[in-house]
């Protein structure tokens, strides 16, 4: 070969030598780079992991706490429901022989109801009359017997004295006049059927228990008793109940303020 030609080779080839390696250290870089964002995306992935991770542990946590609260609901509902039903068959034992004679029915709601306007009070009056103060005399202590019994008393958060009217006064009096006025009368009333039953001698050392608990609430026609035509029964309208509220309202009451916190 001669020596002209060798020098033309290697004048050819110094060209191809400068370019390669540039390329391979823009190889290297490109792979660096590609590395690097890589191990960002591994990254990015394991901080939205463990984000999801985090809202599935405070979701699993809510709907444990809803469940256990749900429970809380339904055993409070099962024990108000079985606590109503044992004390509506022991005051239905203890007063079923006299609810006839007193002219006064036991609702499955644990109201008693003294529906006979003649023998509770005189018209348009407050006063107790002699034959409702016997029947209150019989019924009350027995009555308190039962309600401030070791099974119900803590459970009893009051029991309530509801006296109500028909809706007239008299053929004169216009509708809004007449309600005022039988409201009044209906809170005078259940007042005095109240300072009867609490002042019986027998009752006495229920006193403080009572106090806490016995109310008097005069509702004047705001809750009529119909005839089955759809018209106002009056005479049934204008009676006096005794009516008892478990303490399952405000427990429940407290579960649901709690769960709003």
């Amino acid at each position: 070969m001669s020596l002209s030609k060798i020098l033309t080779d290697n004048r050819s080839s110094a060209p191809k030598e400068e370019h390669w390696i540039p390329l391979s250290d823009l190889m290297t870089g490109l792979m660096m780079m590609f590395m690097l964002v890589a191990v960002l995306f591994m990254v990015n992935v394991d901080a939205e992991k463990a984000k999801v991770e985090e809202s599935n542990s405070k979701l699993h946590d809510l709907m444990r706490e809803t469940e256990q609260q749900a429970n809380q609901v339904k055993g409070i509902a099962r024990l108000y429901d079985e606590m109503r039903e044992h004390l509506y068959m022991e005051l239905a034992r203890e007063f079923s022989s006299d609810l006839p004679r007193w002219k006064a029915v036991l609702d499955r709601d644990l109201t008693i109801r003294f529906q006979e306007p003649e023998v509770l009070f005189d018209v348009g009056k407050a006063v107790v009359k002699p034959q409702f103060a016997r029947i209150l005399g019989d019924f009350f202590p027995r009555y308190i017997q039962i309600l401030a019994s070791d099974k119900y008393r803590d459970g009893i958060e009051e029991i309530r004295i509801e006296g109500h009217t028909s809706s007239v006064w008299n053929t004169q009096t216009p509708g809004d006049i007449a309600y005022f006025r039988n409201m009044e009368l209906s809170q005078s009333r259940t007042r005095s059927t109240l300072e009867y039953v609490l002042l019986l001698p027998v009752v006495a050392d229920q006193k403080h228990w009572l106090t806490a608990r016995l109310t008097a609430n005069g509702l004047s026609s705001s809750r009529l008793r119909m005839n089955t035509d759809g018209t106002e029964n009056r005479e049934a309208s204008q009676r006096v109940e005794f009516r008892v509220r478990t303490n399952a309202e405000a427990r429940l009451r407290d579960i649901l303020e709690a769960a709003a916190q």
